[in-house]
């Protein structure tokens, strides 16, 4: 019997969960170590006996899993567990989908017959890519998979290649951000089916975009939550979280646990052909054992990947470049880190506020030049803010290593009203710290709409009963009370509820607005085709490039692009300057050059005012609040 058990695990795909059998009939299997009995309830097909639904038996493994075939069942059946000899039932751990959500029953997905038309994608890899943040419940009006698939074209032209789409696992409610998952296999109802995601992908792979999935591997939502019914040992008190009980990956019976999320990874790479991972606050992922649970977890997906590569994101508040060296360095093997120091920086430059988290950056030309040239700011000096050292070094790491933004989904909401950068700032000045952006060597990340200054707020939104709604407004509260400016009653007075279904509705965006906005959306697209195009800065190279400041808000960027050739990246986010005399050695042209405008800010396409010749015989001229980018221009001399 035992060998017969081994023989069934050996052929399913994944170890855990309910996989229709080509035969006929579903194979089920679980980990319930608190259990003495397991069986499985067909909705509509469990007989009973009194008060009590009996269902099928699964056998007893070792080490608490219990298997076995259900011939009755199949694709599309509905499915629920019961323990011992109680009369309560659960859904899968491990269930593939949720129809009815967390609470109800689980139901039997056939992932083998999906039509893909992908065959011939390769993946992705890091160095190259553009990645767009993408919320999929409010990136359309309907907030479905399908609707989003409409617009995937329009990404394509942009320049994006990359989607991160934020985390899918089903949650409780009619509405979330879903980082308080449920249930990580099931891609929340919410969208639509498992296929319509599969859908979403093979089309997006057919226009030559990667998609990355956040996936929350640090803790699980507080409701529709039933692990503890199956195992005490999937949560630990060891360590703190600040959104519940931690994972135990490095305690007892954590192998079981352990083999549940690298599951979960291998699941959404393989039967969703996704091309990797953004893994969410990895700094509260923690495990102590001699195999980190992410360094384990990224080797095994790649290696069932294989050939096809995926890249596998970070984000990690402490800045352990650590996690992003390889795995014959001492490193856990992701291929990015989110990198917080450069929104930081960027946000102050463009608002002139630097309470809060912000507390610690100037958004000086330095600062920028800094975050341009060595991505973390903060490499272990002393971080006020934490009151502990912060960062470390990183120097000889290669700049599409670090994730530049300057809005994502987190520092969009958290504000009272969850307005986007552009209306914070000047025109002028978004327009140039999205050149800086987009034209920098790291890796740059577009947060929905932004390509387009969609006027859509993004709030932090939660569907939640009364009782929790009000704690989660009371967090929320707590959490935005940093900021001196959040203390003023009447701002918190003004703060969306997070539960009201119209703070949800609200975040959706308008993509009428992406013609109605043409300037802002050229200028991304502009950007990202010289990004793409030009043979400097399609190079992503950090070590050909050097900084100076020239005011305390305008500083120069100069690509040495050897045979590539110079560019030069003039940037002033104050007013406009005249720098005469200008001894500074990097504005200086090639020989028997000089500079000619490649591209402005100030271009009247975007809603700029122009940009005159900065460099005159006399005179460097500096416009405020934009940024021009120049190539040399070899001068032709009459003899």
């Amino acid at each position: 019997m035992v060998s017969n058990q081994k023989k069934r695990i050996a052929s399913r795909r994944l170890p855990i969960g309910a996989e229709a059998l080509a035969k006929g009939g579903v194979h089920f299997r679980v980990w319930a170590p608190r259990r003495r009995k397991v069986f499985v309830l067909l909705e509509g097909k469990a007989k009973t006996a009194g008060n009590r639904a009996l269902g099928e038996e699964l056998s007893p493994e070792s080490n608490g899993y219990f298997s076995g075939e259900v011939k009755n069942a199949g694709e599309g059946s509905r499915y629920r567990f019961r323990f011992d000899d109680e009369n309560d039932s659960y859904p899968d751990p491990a269930s593939r989908f949720q129809p009815k959500g967390p609470e109800g029953p689980s139901q039997v997905i056939d992932s083998s017959e999906f039509p893909w038309t992908d065959g011939e994608w390769p993946g992705v890899e890091m160095k190259g890519q553009v990645i767009y943040e993408m919320h999929i419940g409010t990136f359309t009006k309907e907030g479905t998979w399908q609707a989003a698939l409409k617009h995937l074209p329009e990404l394509a032209e942009l320049g994006i290649t990359l989607l991160e789409v934020m985390p899918v696992g089903d949650f409780s409610g009619r509405f979330g951000w879903g980082y308080d998952g449920v249930d990580l296999f099931a891609p929340t109802r919410l969208y639509g089916t498992p296929d319509d995601f599969r859908r979403f992908v093979d089309r997006a792979h057919a226009l030559g975009l990667g998609v990355i999935l956040d996936v929350v591997y640090n803790h699980f939502g507080p409701v529709g939550n039933y692990l503890a019914q199956f195992s005490l040992d999937y949560f630990t008190d060891r360590y703190e979280t600040d959104w519940g009980y931690a994972i135990n990956f490095d305690g007892e019976n954590s192998g079981p646990v352990r083999e549940f999320f690298i599951s979960n990874a291998v699941y959404w790479t393989t039967e969703f052909h996704l091309d990797g991972l953004r893994i969410d606050a990895t700094q509260s992922i923690f495990d102590k054992s001699a195999n980190y649970i992410l360094s384990e977890m990224i080797d095994h997906v790649r290696r069932v990947a294989a050939p096809r590569a995926l890249v596998f994101i970070g984000e990690n508040e402490p800045q352990q470049i650590n996690l992003i060296r390889p795995p014959e360095a001492g490193g856990f093997g992701l291929d990015a880190l989110w990198n917080d120091d450069f929104h930081h920086t960027a946000v102050v430059a463009l608002t002139g506020r630097n309470e809060g988290y912000y507390s610690n950056h100037l958004g000086c030309a330095q600062e920028l030049i800094s975050a341009a040239k060595w991505g973390f700011l903060y490499q272990g000096q002393y971080y006020h803010w934490q009151k502990q050292p912060r960062g470390s070094r990183t120097l000889g790491v290669d700049p599409s290593v670090f994730v530049n933004f300057i809005q994502n989904h987190d520092q969009i909401a958290n504000s009272a009203r969850g307005e986007r950068i552009h209306r914070l700032t000047d025109p002028g000045k978004f327009r140039a710290m999205t050149a800086l952006l987009l034209l920098l060597p790291q890796t740059p990340m577009l947060f929905q709409g932004q390509e387009f200054c969609a006027s859509s707020p993004f709030c932090y939104f939660a569907d939640s009963k009364e009782d929790l709604a009000a704690l989660v407004r009371k967090g929320r509260l707590d959490f935005l009370s940093q900021f001196q400016s959040m203390r003023d009653t009447g701002i918190r007075e003004i703060m969306a509820e997070p539960a009201d279904p119209a703070t949800y509705h609200m975040c959706r965006i308008d993509h009428s607005q992406r013609k109605n906005n043409s300037g802002c959306n050229l200028l991304h697209r502009d950007l990202l085709r010289l990004r793409r195009e030009d043979q400097v800065f399609r190079q992503q190279r950090s070590d050909w490039m050097y900084g100076a400041v020239l005011a305390p808000e305008a500083f120069v960027l100069r690509f040495f692009g050897e045979s590539k050739g110079d560019r030069l990246v003039v940037v002033n986010l104050g007013r406009s300057l005249n720098l005469s005399p200008a001894p500074e050695p990097l504005l200086a042209p090639p020989p028997d050059s000089r500079w000619d405008v490649l591209w402005s800010s100030e271009d009247t396409r975007y809603g700029g005012g122009g940009t005159p010749d900065l460099n005159t015989e006399q005179v460097w001229y500096l416009p405020g609040h934009a940024a021009v980018v120049l190539a040399p221009k070899k001068i032709v001399r009459l003899l």
